[in-house]
Order: C-alpha cells, then sequence, then structure tokens
C-alpha cells in the first residue's frame, strides 16, 4: 500500500516484500546491473575513487575529513550528531574525523552553552583556508563528472535527484515513525 505524500512522491505503508518468491515464470528477474540502487551505488564508489586522491592532493586531509570539514564550514556552529547527518556519516566515524580535524588545528570544539554535555563545532582560522580548498575540489569534481551531460540534462538531473533524495527521507522517517 502507498500513499501520496507530495506531487509525484509515494511512501510505502507497508514493506515491499513478501514470504512468497519473488520470481515468475512470465517474467524474469530485474537485473542488477539496470537497478537505480546498484547504478548509484556503483557511480559512488567510481567518484570517490577518483575524489579521494583530490583531496589528499589539493587539500591536504582525507576524503572523509574533508567532507566533514565542508559541513562544518557550510552548516556551523554543528554538534557532532548534526555533522553525521550532513555529512552522511555515522556518528561514531563523524567523531573520529572531528578529533583529528581538531588534532590537525582546522576546527574548533566547545561545550555547547545548551547542552553541558554536548559540544558544537566551528572552524578555526586555518580550517577556513583548508575548508576553500575542499570546496574547490567539491565544485571541480561535481564539474568533471557531470562534464559529459548538457546544461539541460544537468538541471533535470539534479530535479530529478532532489525527488529522490526527498522521497527517501520521506520514507526514512515514516519508517523511524513506526519504531
Amino acid at each position: 500500500m502507498e500513499r501520496r505524500t507530495g506531487p509525484g512522491i509515494f511512501v510505502r505503508s507497508q514493506p515491499p516484500f513478501s514470504d512468497r518468491p519473488v520470481t515468475s515464470s512470465k517474467s524474469p528477474p530485474v537485473s542488477l546491473d539496470r537497478t537505480i540502487t546498484h547504478r548509484l551505488h556503483t557511480l559512488s564508489k567510481l567518484t570517490d575513487r577518483l575524489t579521494q586522491g583530490a583531496y589528499v592532493a589539493d587539500a591536504g586531509i582525507p576524503m572523509s575529513e574533508g567532507r566533514c570539514l565542508a559541513a562544518i564550514g557550510r552548516f556551523s556552529p554543528l554538534s557532532i550528531s548534526d555533522l553525521a547527518l550532513q555529512s552522511n556519516l555515522n556518528k561514531s566515524q563523524a567523531s573520529r574525523a572531528v578529533q583529528s580535524l581538531v588534532d590537525q588545528d582546522l576546527v574548533r570544539k566547545e561545550a555547547s552553552a545548551l547542552d553541558g554535555r554536548g559540544v558544537v563545532l566551528t572552524l578555526t582560522p586555518r580550517g577556513e583556508q583548508v575548508w576553500l580548498r575542499v570546496m574547490a575540489v567539491i565544485e571541480r569534481r561535481n564539474q568533471e563528472i557531470m562534464a559529459c551531460l548538457e546544461a539541460s540534462e544537468i538541471a533535470q538531473l539534479e530535479g530529478l535527484l532532489d525527488r529522490l533524495v526527498l522521497h527517501a527521507r520521506l520514507a526514512a522517517a515514516g519508517s523511524s515513525d513506526a519504531e
């Protein structure tokens, strides 16, 4: 059962599986390499391999730290939990990256005035300089990845990705509400 949550956005309210086999004698199973999940994962892994080297060569830090630095520079002040959400990492990965960035004097970690147990993350002056290099890497890599597309295709892809991300967020919010 699906429910409509917006224009062209549907959220499945029941799991898309059952105890019955999914194959049928009438139609072959879907080809894995044609599924959106497989292709997005493949694209992500292929681009990450090239992007990892660019972060180290141009910004002097690993990609996971660069992604955290980019999020802190864009959304600060942030807590570690907020950083994990913004950089698509789990909390322990974000915490390790933050500690490395603090050790390199790129990020300042201070006690939160609102939450005595929490911390607030901001860039140091040195961190702002590296953040600018990280953002240049991100911009260049995005241009390189989409270089095979026409401007109209880029605009269409961006719109479709926005819809897919929103759809996934609504589905994730719906599944966490059920817990």
